[in-house]
């Protein structure tokens, strides 16, 4: 089976990255990877617009305490990425949480410069 294209596997890369990053809390680690004019929308909330922002989001305004994200497919078309997943982890209430999700990255200079995310079902 032939494999991606060199953008692919480099676009790829960067969101499993950023995966790898945001369940490690690696903070500076994971904004390395987004364009300064980034804009970040997630169903029912204002979006997140530039880097300043998005590091004052993980910081202080994102529900998660911890958590894992178990990819089940990543797609990659043009400069843009498409996941599918779960999350399972522990909100800062202290719940436990399991859901559903859906990320669609837009790249820009090899940076994330959009991210959608969508939330499905919510199971624990």
């Amino acid at each position: 089976m032939g494999g991606g294209s060199v953008v692919d596997d480099r676009l790829r890369d960067a969101v499993l990255t950023y995966y790898q990053r945001v369940d490690a809390g690696d903070l500076e680690g994971l904004l390395a990877l987004f364009h300064p004019e980034v804009r970040y929308e997630r169903g029912g909330r204002d979006p997140i617009e530039g880097i300043d922002a998005l590091r004052r989001f993980y910081q202080a305004e994102r529900l998660i305490r911890e958590g894992r994200h178990q990819l089940d497919a990543v797609l990659v078309e043009g400069d843009q990425v498409a996941v599918r997943g779960v999350f399972r982890g522990i909100l800062k209430t202290g719940e436990e949480v399991a859901v559903r999700f859906a990320d669609f990255y837009h790249f820009r200079d090899g940076l994330i410069w959009r991210r959608y995310s969508y939330f499905m079902d919510r199971f624990v």
